[in-house]
């Protein structure tokens, strides 16, 4: 038991949050795991990208310079969201209300090790997650009929790889790796759902459970709230461990170009649970909060599919491409929701997302200016896995362009800093349909994301 808190304090510190953010880009995941492939678009499938290789492509681990590295570093993610109520021009912004969100803060921690021709590595990433905060007093906490309720709406999610990895070198041009991995993800959620989005569940057949004539018996039904967050720091209102993996080849085809494949396998984690309060909102009786337990049901991360090359035009300028096939669809149909009130009664709910498979375009080139600068740069384009018809306004990952820098800079022999630089450009979506959202919104949302790392070599 002390194993498992120490654990979750681990995974609630590699996130912890402190003004406006959306952790993600690639919908729920980073576009790209440390300095050297963020710089370079995220692309990192058939190049050394140093540790963090080994949450895309475990197998160029066995391209290191040098026998053992630790490797530190620190991501920061902030955003720009905004919601504006397309019925009468109101608009929202996401930004501080309480402890519980961004900007994302996000530590990354590695080692890795040559022993002959396998090289092992063992690290601890945030491989993404999203947040808002809109706060207990804009448009989208007034329930049906206009009632102010005071009820807030927002998000956080957060997701924590653990991968332990090893990579081996078949032949001189043959290299094949994997990775067993430890998930951790947590979850905060405030929601409030008008009358009529209630009522579009329950007529679609999305919401069960002996709680509903309970609901729909109140003498002027206004909407529903559901609140499982922990207004901390660090925590979340509901967490779950699970396991991950990923398989990955590269193949030196010519002295000068390498070629990269990788497969992440799909998750495989609990559901998330813990304490909530579901209040019914009245428009005679008022408030009518119930505590209880509530699981997010088989929420997980996707499988991926990736394939890449990079070719050195000359010995000091490189260029690369991965091309990212994400299978949303299969783990993104529906929230799961389910509630048991302590006092007795259960509501069960699905709120449709039906994302679309994604695909990604990731470009990267460096140069190495002399021995102690390296220059990056690069892009990132995606097809849009959202549905404007189920976006949720706390849950905006739209961003789907990317645009990068970086740089390194050897600080002695054995030692270098990585610094990179990714702007999402700024994506608009609309929804006007139920049952994800009452009012019309339209939403805005752009990103920056700075990472920093350190590596020491010996």
């Amino acid at each position: 038991m002390m194993q498992k808190k120490l654990m979750t304090a681990l995974a609630c510190s590699a996130l912890a949050v402190s003004s406006p953010a959306a952790l993600a880009t690639d919908v729920f995941q980073l576009e790209g795991i440390g300095a050297v492939s963020r710089a370079m678009g995220g692309t990192a499938v058939a190049h050394d990208v140093g540790a963090g290789g080994m949450l895309t492509n475990p197998a160029n681990l066995s391209f290191g310079a040098n026998d053992r590295e630790v490797m530190l570093g620190l991501d920061l993610v902030t955003t720009d969201i905004t919601v504006r109520n397309k019925a009468n021009g109101e608009s929202v912004d996401s930004d501080t209300h309480s402890k519980n969100r961004g900007p994302y803060l996000a530590p990354q921690l590695a080692y890795t090790q040559r022993l002959g021709n396998l090289t092992i590595g063992i690290g601890a990433f945030a491989q993404g997650g999203l947040g808002t905060e809109y706060g207990r007093s804009s448009f989208l906490s007034r329930a049906t009929g206009g009632a102010d309720t005071g009820l807030e709406n927002s998000s956080r999610l957060l997701v924590l790889d653990i991968p332990l990895a090893a990579s081996y070198k078949v032949s001189e041009a043959l290299t094949i790796g994997g990775s067993v991995d430890a998930l951790w993800q947590g979850l905060n959620l405030d929601l409030l759902l008008g009358a009529d989005q209630v009522g579009s569940l329950l007529g679609s057949g999305r919401a069960k459970g002996s709680l509903v004539p309970v609901l729909a018996g109140l003498p002027a039904l206004q909407g529903a709230h559901f609140s499982l967050t922990k207004n901390k720091l660090l925590g979340s209102g509901v967490d779950a461990w699970g396991i991950a993996g990923r398989l990955g080849l590269a193949y030196q085809l010519t002295p000068l170009t390498r070629l990269g494949a990788s497969y992440n396998f799909r998750s495989r984690i609990s559901d998330m649970e813990g304490d909530a309060r579901l209040t019914a909102v009245d428009g005679v009786v008022g408030q009518i909060p119930l505590e209880g337990k509530i699981k997010i049901r088989d929420f997980q991360m996707p499988a991926k599919l990736i394939i890449g090359g990079s070719h050195r035009v000359t010995p000091q300028w490189m260029v690369t491409a991965d091309v990212s096939r994400v299978f949303w669809k299969e783990v993104m149909k529906d929230v799961k929701v389910a509630f048991e009130a302590n006092a007795g009664g259960n509501l069960n709910i699905l709120l449709p997302q039906n994302y679309r498979d994604q695909t990604i375009l990731a470009l990267g080139t460096s140069y190495v200016l002399n021995p102690e600068w390296t220059l990056r740069a690069g892009a990132r384009f995606a097809s849009q896995a959202l549905r404007s018809d189920t976006l949720f306004a706390v849950i905006p990952a739209t961003p789907t362009k990317h645009l990068s820098f970086g740089f390194s800079y050897a600080v002695s022999p054995d030692s270098r800093i990585d610094f990179a630089f990714s702007h999402a450009l700024r994506e608009k979506m609309e929804n006007g349909s139920l049952p994800n959202t009452s009012a019309p919104i339209e939403v805005r949302h752009s990103q920056n994301n700075a990472t920093l790392n350190y590596t020491l070599t010996f």
